[in-house]
């Protein structure tokens, strides 16, 4: 890796002799970044690409003089399109689920079955229904449904964690026979409430969660098969009262379900098929790890046709990479090998025994597109260039495939490319008719060694519209900071908004990741087990000396700010780093582990009585002594996923040693501050960074489009 330093100083010469130039461009207004009046045409939107009709031709949603999107079928070699009058693919599964629809009726997550002619839901009883479309007959699955005890609708902690948020507490699965339904029965009987205050009323009132904290009992879970022609129950033989969890099932193109168990330590995952007709089970996986197991990953198996075997992803080995299992799920062979990450499977050619996948591999900040036979051999790159090939859509016999691509100085541009790597045509480019007549910031991404000396830590600077090298300038760095939730990508981001506004008022700014981020795969991540907190701050504060000692940089004048995992990150800097970090804006944060959920943390720390020490040095409290700077800390007082809990200990514990802070409590808010408040919460921000880092009053007219709008 080249030395940034040396970089920076070349780039940064090379643009200061060109400011003259840069000069004659055109700084946007207030109102075109906040207002969206006068807005400039810096970028256009790239086509929509709906799939492919066959190898020779794309489906292209083409706008009309009447302002809709008419379906083309458009000629690879020419271009020539004529309308499409085929049926449009639909849009990409997920795991286990299909159809699901919204709805505005008491059915929750009405599921369509594969053939139409069933819709599942649940009802707030919390049981589980079906209903025949063409006749209405509705089916009750369940009927022991109450307030802690949850069919087909997921404990907090599953839809949190496990199933992810965009599951909307589904938790029940149709089978390809549109027969079978495979569901969770959840009973929170056990699991501890906490108590949220709503402001609401004269007296107000508690709102009672069923939440496991670090260490708490958990949702005790029951896996149950039911059918449209059968509705007694028949459970997965698994004991509920065993310390456990359970993911999203898969099943089989042969119609078996295959369910995936992880230990409550979260090192050893299983996957069991089931007998659907008397719940009996097989163990067809089984993998250990010395940190942890991630349970909620989706796309961890791809199944061949019948009886062929499986695809399992895995973290195996440090990295994400590919294996082949027979339909036993005895191991054939490793596919991959090698520092993959993101790994996603977009097609497999089962005929030519080939795997078209995207992953980070030439460049952690970038996804490419490669193509690997079974055995593992003819590994290739098929993408091309220093480029971020974000979407691929693949030909139906693998002769073409359309990408997107960018990076952090190139706009987004839309190329059909052969399968040898060949650009046939580009088919758009996101740069708009006014892109060269407005000021925009350069950003550029850089890589700066940890103290240990065993990673390039990534990161993105935007400097300010015409840089100077020679001035000193103010500092804002946004982080997140969470295992596999890196934020530094080489792509490009169109300039807007607060983004330019900031580079245009003089501030760099800066987005910064640390090991666990996802860049050094699971190998980097490992590092934080038992210690989730320690060495990523430490890598933060790394970055931020960095930043310090570029002779462009106001050392005094360094902002962080987060929001949740960024929030404790935030809340470490101006503690565990206040060394480094003067400023600091901590939004929705833990700052002590033991008060958030069960499965993300024990997953990192175990439980606070295995690992108390691990908990005790990862708690912001736990600096609190060494807080010297100013940081304003913020929460909603409903909050649900990072309790304010962790707030108001942290304050009592700032004020008990006479510590200097700002506070800012937004009333009924959960973890995402949004509405009125949200741009009460933004405006705040702006004027914090107009205080303390530009040290000038922030424009009026941010107090007054946050007031009439709710900007």
């Amino acid at each position: 890796m080249r030395n940034a330093v040396l970089s920076l100083s070349t780039c940064l010469l090379l643009a200061a002799v060109g400011l003259p130039a840069a000069a004659q461009q055109k700084n946007f207004t207030y109102d075109q970044l906040f207002k969206n009046t006068g807005q400039a045409n810096i970028s256009k939107p790239l086509p929509l690409i709906r799939g492919w009709v066959d190898d020779e031709h794309y489906i292209e949603l083409q706008r009309g003089a009447d302002g809709k999107n008419t379906p083309m079928s458009v000629e690879v070699k020419t271009g020539k399109a004529v309308p499409y009058t085929g049926q449009l693919s639909e849009a990409p599964r997920m795991a286990g689920g299909f159809g699901q629809q919204s709805t505005a009726s008491d059915k929750r997550n009405e599921t369509t079955s594969p053939d139409g002619k069933w819709v599942a839901y649940t009802k707030k009883d919390n049981n589980l229904y079906a209903k025949e479309i063409a006749t209405g007959k509705e089916i009750q699955f369940t009927k022991d449904g109450s307030e802690t005890i949850l069919n087909g609708y997921a404990s907090w902690v599953y839809y949190e964690e496990i199933l992810g948020r965009a599951s909307r507490y589904k938790s029940f699965w149709w089978g390809p026979d549109s027969k079978h339904i495979a569901y969770f029965r959840s009973d929170d009987t056990q699991v501890p409430v906490f108590p949220i205050y709503v402001i609401d009323g004269q007296h107000g009132y508690l709102e009672n969660q069923h939440y496991p904290k670090a260490g708490d009992k958990n949702p005790a879970v029951k896996i149950g098969i039911v059918s449209v022609d059968n509705t007694t129950t028949t459970w997965a033989d698994f004991n509920e009262k065993d310390d456990q969890y359970f993911g999203a099932p898969y099943w089989t193109p042969d119609g078996q379900l295959w369910i995936q168990w992880l230990n409550r330590g979260q090192d050893n995952l299983k996957l069991y098929a089931v007998d659907v007709n008397n719940g009996s089970k097989k163990e067809v996986y089984d993998e250990k790890q010395s940190t942890w197991i991630d349970l909620d990953k989706s796309d961890r198996i791809e199944f061949l046709s019948v009886n062929k075997g499986f695809i399992m992803q895995s973290d195996k080995d440090g990295w994400e990479n590919l294996y082949l299992h027979d339909v036993t799920g005895k191991l054939v062979n490793q596919i991959t090998t090698g520092n993959f990450w993101g790994t996603d499977i977009t097609r497999v050619d089962e005929k030519a025994k080939v795997i078209y996948f995207r992953a980070r591999k030439e460049n952690s900040a970038r996804f490419d597109f490669y193509k690997v036979n079974f055995d593992g051999k003819g590994l290739t790159r098929l993408t091309f260039g220093d480029y971020s090939h974000d979407q691929i859509s693949l030909s139906p016999n693998a002769k073409y495939f359309i990408t997107t691509y960018s990076n952090v100085s190139t706009p987004s541009t839309m190329a059909l490319v052969d399968i040898k790597g060949k650009i046939i045509r580009e088919l758009g480019n996101s740069k708009g008719a006014d892109f060269d007549a407005y000021n925009l910031p350069k950003t550029e991404l850089v890589r700066v060694k940890s103290d240990d000396g065993k990673f390039d830590l990534p990161m993105t600077i935007t400097y300010p519209t015409n840089f100077d090298p020679n001035k000193k300038y103010p500092v804002l760095v946004s982080i997140y900071g969470g295992p596999n939730a890196g934020r530094v990508y080489d792509r490009w981001v169109t300039p807007a908004g607060a983004t330019q506004w900031w580079a245009q008022e003089g501030l760099v700014q800066v987005v910064m990741d640390n090991r666990s981020s996802g860049h050094f795969g699971k190998v980097g991540m490992n590092y934080i087990h038992r210690q989730m907190g320690k060495y990523e701050i430490e890598d933060f504060m790394t970055c931020g000396k960095w930043l310090k000692n570029q002779s462009w940089v106001d050392g005094s004048k360094l902002c962080i700010t987060g929001g949740s995992f960024g929030g404790y990150m935030t809340c470490m800097a101006l503690t565990y780093g206040a060394s480094v970090f003067p400023y600091g804006i901590a939004n929705s944060s833990v700052t002590d582990w033991q008060f958030y959920d069960s499965h993300y943390t024990e997953r990192y720390m175990d439980t606070p009585q295995e690992n108390p020490e691990g908990y005790k040095k990862t708690s912001v409290m736990t600096y609190a002594n060494q807080y010297k700077g100013l940081l304003r800390i913020i929460h909603g007082t409903s909050d649900d996923n990072v309790h304010m809990q962790n707030t108001l200990t942290l304050i009592n514990k700032l004020e008990d040693l006479k510590k200097h802070f700002e506070l800012m409590i937004y009333p009924g808010e959960r973890h995402g501050i949004g509405g009125l408040k949200g741009a009460h919460n933004r405006t705040e921000a702006y004027n914090f960074y107009y205080n303390y880092l530009l040290n000038k009053p922030m424009p009026a007219a941010f107090w007054e489009i946050s007031q009439r709008s709710g900007f």
